[in-house]
């Protein structure tokens, strides 16, 4: 009996449990000793050219000016300049994710519209921000449309309000005045008796089987709750109008030429990559989900919104993660035209210090960390929208 077991058993090399085992352990060798070799050469660099490899240089005096971005000095350290960098990327890539979802959403859909003017709009802009380099159209943005707006003293202006010339774009925005600390707790009520209102008309909506507009009837209570904040605690805000200077503007808010440039850059070009996305994604929602909501007499706008919408997101959210990290890591093409961003920055840093393999490591965890961040957000969304679906 035993020699009839041991003839059953196969060899090693034709087990397949043991060869995975090896090949992992192989695989993992092969790490070792390429992190192995790594590190010696670096450490035979550094002993050859006599080099520090400690961050302490970031505490010294950085010495060079940051036109935009959260406060600074010249005086201050490289380490606050390296800050400054990282808040301009993040500036830009929050307000770039949001805008390039926007624009994906609303090219995504209107490829798929019946109209035929719409759809070929749709698919001629696809076609060409998607086989175009985002460099070649972020340089494009910033030479042939920014810089050639009019100088400022004779830019466009509209209603005195926002100002557009080739030294930026300066808009009207609020100041706050004495009396915001209150009001924003008028604020926090208005939101939560607009959650109510909400909650209130699902129920309504469930019970009677009629669609009423949930989002007008919360927005309305919000805004008589804030109404009424404003009143008592005494004009909390005031307007902050820019005004025209020789050399730039002042006051209201302001964006310069290379921000914006990057910007409307990575937003089409992203945007072109969110619209096939979200097309693929309603294209992949089984097409009895919409007869069955045309059987229930929801308009098409209804059919897109309560059915086709919340299912395809479930599917485009993992391919929409990659896209939010591609615009993210495209970001550092600002080096090109000048924007402060982390690459920028960290060059000047390298110029300066001659710290270049620190700044390198620096960057690369920096944007490491930022990624997992997106990630880590975008993995959770997926799981509550996971949840809620098979829920």
């Amino acid at each position: 009996m035993a020699a009839a077991a041991n003839r059953a058993r196969p060899p090693l090399w034709r087990n397949v449990r043991f060869l995975r085992i090896l090949g992992q352990a192989i695989f993992v060798l092969l790490l070792v000793i390429v992190a192995r070799e790594a590190v010696l050469n670096l450490g035979f660099g550094v002993e050859r050219q006599n080099l520090d490899l400690s961050f302490d240089f970031l505490r010294q005096r950085a010495g060079f000016a940051i036109k935009e971005g959260i406060a600074y000095s010249p005086n201050e350290s490289f380490f606050r300049a390296f800050l400054v960098g990282v808040a301009n990327t993040i500036r830009v890539a929050l307000v770039g994710i949001a805008l390039a979802t926007v624009l994906g959403l609303v090219m995504g859909v209107a490829r798929l519209s019946t109209n035929w003017l719409v759809r070929r709009i749709g698919q001629v802009y696809v076609e060409i921000v998607r086989n175009t380099p985002v460099l070649v159209q972020i340089i494009f943005w910033y030479v042939a449309v920014i810089l050639a707006l009019p100088v400022i003293e004779g830019g466009l202006s509209l209603w005195d309000l926002a100002f557009v010339s080739n030294r930026g774009t300066a808009v009207a925005w609020f100041r706050l005045e004495e009396g915001a600390g209150a009001w924003s707790l008028f604020l926090l009520a208005g939101a939560a008796v607009g959650a109510l209102v909400v909650r209130r008309r699902t129920k309504i909506n469930e019970r009677t089987g009629r669609l009423t507009p949930r989002v007008a009837w919360a927005a309305g209570a919000f805004l008589v709750v804030a109404g009424v904040g404003f009143l008592l605690t005494g004009t909390p805000v005031a307007g902050d109008v820019p005004e025209v200077g020789r050399f730039g503007y002042t006051g209201g808010v302001q964006v310069s030429p290379e921000y914006t440039a990057l910007l409307l850059g990575l937003v089409i070009y992203t945007g072109a990559f969110i619209a096939e996305i979200v097309r693929g994604s309603i294209q992949a929602v089984p097409r009895g989900q919409k007869e069955a909501a045309e059987a229930l007499g929801l308009t098409a706008r209804q059919q897109l919104r309560l059915v086709v919408l919340p299912q395809a997101l479930r599917i485009a959210i993992p391919p929409l993660n990659s896209q939010y990290l591609n615009l993210t890591k495209n970001s550092s093409l600002a080096l090109a035209i000048g924007y402060p961003e982390i690459v920028s920055v960290s060059n000047t840093i390298i110029n300066q210090a001659a710290r270049a393999t620190q700044m390198l490591l620096l960057v690369m965890a920096t944007y490491l960390l930022m990624s997992l961040t997106i990630s880590a957000v975008m993995n959770a969304l997926n799981r509550a929208v996971t949840r809620r679906g098979q829920a």
